[in-house]
């Protein structure tokens, strides 16, 4: 199969010439907003690691100029024009964000000896070089507080590019976060982050060549840099709303916000600067509710009246909200306005599905029927490009009535392969069906083609006609979608299709992030990798004594289960390890062998082979496994 990208089909085309006569397209205020305060941008806008690998290069991005082409839907190639604005900005005086250098925005608040840095983006080397950025052209101030908005790995994987470990351990950068941070943070990116780091992979499409008919943005920030992720775990936690703190003179008041877009969650206000960070539970799209790489669906209610509280304690005397994606909103007025259209987006969308949920509609349904209000639907901030309005209305059905809808006939459904044959051979075998298909795609109906093409691919997935026509379908589906992370899954299902899978390019389970797992945390994620059904039969227990903690724990695997518990046992354990808490976390990088034990110093005793038994029983994710085939 060709690995050369189609033309828009004239479904497609008439789609986007339609949307340009729409509002609010004559409202050019982002582009005013997006651009203000340009200090200076990073030429090349070329970030490498030590070895030369490129991690990030915004340069790619120079296509985004002028109408759109019809490959992209225009309202996204306007917010992808925008969002692709990089370089260094005065927000106000003293506050400074560098945007257009990885996923997120890193921000900078000027102190009275340093800066104080909000949110070190994804990876160590963009952060150093939005670092670099800032000191070129507002003088070598020292780093001296780091603030984690929250638990998102977009908003704390670059900490190490900022500061280090050593100047944190020495109270000279105190690292801030929200309750609940480092347990929320560290989970994430290790119990399913393999499979997570997989579809993220589809979702900001960074293995995606860029261009019109390629990656043009995810909506939130145009994709993730693939560097180094790094965690210092916070020194200073914040615990309820209006705490205040002050570091290196600059005034700070939290809103506590859990379970809004992120577990854990916080908003500063700078009372000096009148300014409010907002994280990323006000920015310049509907967000998502459930991130289509997978993760815990978000509370749409909580979120609103969150936002509700943020105006109460916030709206009189503030002048300017930035947040860790996008660009600021200016002027009172506007802000206030800014924040009331975020919170009612998010409040009519869980009201009006919670009451359709109740006159027996299925998430599908409402997500099909479900329309904005006129005055939301012309808010440039309220659309679709990272979360949308489907799958979000899917997403709360999901929290409220899980993944069952009712009907008995999807109580016990095939899985897609058996479906598929089945399928495939009650339409008349694989030929009638791609035949009937090229009728639905070259009539529009992509959609449809789409939902029997996967069908036969699952079935026959050699089968060249079908795999050619669905990444035809989905490149369709790509070119006609508002929402940046669409694109990216529909235009990734035609790379796999025509090219073969292409990785994970952005592993957020690093060396740092995994050596931070708790103990309790570690024996999780060891338990969720053991292979059960070829662990029935093997039966061994560990004694763990942490030296530095004073804590002792028992591992035992039975039944196929890998169990814990700290209560004082009567019998010896088969085995006994002896070591502390930061060597121990390292065994899930070092691995369960007499060198890995021995490269994090721990001490051995009893019957060493249990060890190795228990390491014969791991069954490790992986990070290449297929989505849009069997």
């Amino acid at each position: 199969m060709t690995p050369v990208s189609k033309a828009a089909q004239p479904f497609i085309v008439q789609q986007q010439a339609e949307l340009l006569g729409r509002p609010p397209f004559s409202d050019a205020q982002d582009f005013e907003d997006a651009t203000s305060g340009l200090v200076a941008r990073r030429a090349p806008g070329v970030v490498t690691g030590d070895d030369g690998t490129v991690v990030w290069d915004s340069d790619t991005y120079a296509f985004l100029q002028g109408d759109a082409p019809y490959t992209v839907n225009p309202s996204l190639w306007r917010q992808s024009q925008l969002v692709a604005e990089q370089g260094l900005f005065e927000v106000v005086e003293g506050i400074y964000q560098v945007r257009g250098l990885d996923l997120s925005n890193i921000t900078f608040i000027e102190g009275d000896s340093g800066v104080l840095v909000i949110d070190p983006l994804i990876s160590t080397e963009t952060a150093a070089a939005a670092l670099a950025l800032y000191r070129e052209h507002r003088g070598e101030r020292p780093v001296t507080g780091v603030i984690y908005t929250h638990s998102h790995v977009d908003h704390f994987g670059g900490v190490k590019g900022v500061t280090t470990q050593e100047d944190v351990d020495a109270g000279r950068v105190p690292v801030i976060a929200p309750d609940g941070f480092t347990e929320h943070a560290v989970a994430e990116n290790v119990y399913a982050g393999t499979a997570m780091g997989r579809r993220a992979a589809y979702m900001y499409g960074a293995a995606l060549a860029r261009g019109p008919q390629g990656q043009v943005g995810a909506g939130l920030g145009q994709t993730t840099s693939t560097g180094t992720v790094t965690l210092i775990p916070p020194t200073l936690i914040v615990t309820t709303t209006g705490q205040k703190e002050v570091v290196d003179g600059v005034h700070m008041v939290f809103q506590m916000a859990p379970d809004t877009e992120a577990p854990a969650e916080l908003l500063i206000h700078l009372p000096d600067f009148r300014a409010l960070c907002t994280a990323e539970d006000a920015t310049h799209t509907l967000h998502n509710l459930l991130t289509l790489r997978g993760a815990v669906v978000r509370d749409p209610h909580a979120w609103s009246h969150a936002l509700t509280e943020t105006i109460d304690l916030f709206g009189a005397d503030t002048d300017v909200a930035f947040a860790s994606h996008h660009w600021p909103t200016w002027g009172q007025d506007r802000v206030v306005h800014f924040l009331e259209t975020q919170r009612d987006l998010y409040g009519y969308l869980h009201d009006q599905c919670l009451r359709l949920i109740n006159k027996g509609w299925t998430g599908i349904e409402i997500a099909e029927h479900l329309q904005l209000p006129p005055a939301l639907e012309n808010a440039w901030n309220t659309h679709g490009y990272y979360g949308s309005v489907s799958h979000n209305l899917k997403a709360i059905y999901q929290r409220y009535m899980g993944w069952f809808d009712g009907n008995p006939a999807h109580l016990w459904q095939h899985p897609p392969l058996e479906a598929g044959k089945r399928y495939v051979e009650f339409m008349g075998g694989a030929d009638a069906v791609v035949d009937k298909a090229r009728g639905s795609f070259e009539a529009g109906d992509f959609r449809w083609a789409a939902e029997v093409l996967n069908h036969v691919v699952f079935a026959q997935p050699d089968h060249a006609a079908a795999r050619e026509l669905l990444a035809d379908t989905y490149e369709q589906l790509g070119y006609g979608a508002e929402n940046g992370t669409w694109r990216n899954f529909y235009l990734s299902g035609t790379t796999e299709l025509r090219e073969g899978q292409f990785g994970t390019p952005t592993v957020t389970a690093s060396p740092d992030i995994i050596a931070h797992l708790t103990p309790t945390m570690l024996f999780d994620a060891i338990a969720i990798q053991i292979d059960g059904p070829r662990a029935w039969e093997e039966k061994l227990s560990i004694e763990i004594h942490l030296t530095d903690v004073d804590e002792r724990y028992r591992l035992r695997l039975n039944n196929g289960v890998l169990s814990y518990t700290a209560a004082s046992q009567n019998t010896p354990a088969d085995a006994a390890l002896t070591t502390t808490v930061r060597a121990l976390s390292a065994l899930a990088v070092e691995g369960l062998t007499p060198q890995g034990l021995e490269r994090a110093g721990v001490q051995v005793e009893g019957d060493a082979s249990v060890l190795s038994r228990l390491a014969a029983m791991l069954d490790p994710g992986d990070q290449n496994f297929p989505i849009v085939t069997p």
